[in-house]
């Protein structure tokens, strides 16, 4: 079974959230979403300045597969986009959780971050769906 970073939550949607500073958190995809997706080729990403709902599409993966929507894990404002993955989004399949983050949010107020899924859970969710 592989291993999911610790310090992270996850989403059933197979992003996940690493706390930041103060309320910000930075998002990304699991290895497991860009090994499910393929060779990543373009990406849309909310703007600065959005409002996300945890739970709302607010963005577009595109790989040699297919188009897929890019999923809010947490509701905020978005504060930051990684701007990198313009001419390289290939990053989210060589580094997910490193250079091939997604963006960041400063989270609304009533953002419950453990109720999230932890590296366990998510990882046995993974291994549930087969």
């Amino acid at each position: 079974m592989p291993s999911y970073p610790e310090d992270l939550k996850y989403t059933p949607d197979h992003e996940w959230v690493r706390e930041g500073n103060e309320s910000t958190v930075r998002i990304g995809i699991t290895d497991y979403a860009a090994e499910q997706l393929g060779d990543i080729v373009f990406v849309s990403l909310p703007d600065v300045g959005d409002t996300v709902t945890a739970g709302d599409a607010c963005g577009e993966l595109e790989s040699t597969k297919s188009v897929s929507d890019l999923f809010a894990p947490v509701a905020g404002t978005v504060t930051a986009v990684n701007e990198t993955l313009d001419g390289t989004p290939e990053l989210i399949n060589s580094d997910p959780y490193g250079d091939g983050w997604l963006f960041e949010v400063e989270t609304a107020e009533d953002v419950d971050l453990d109720a999230l899924l932890d590296a366990d859970g998510y990882a046995d969710q993974v291994e549930s769906a087969g």
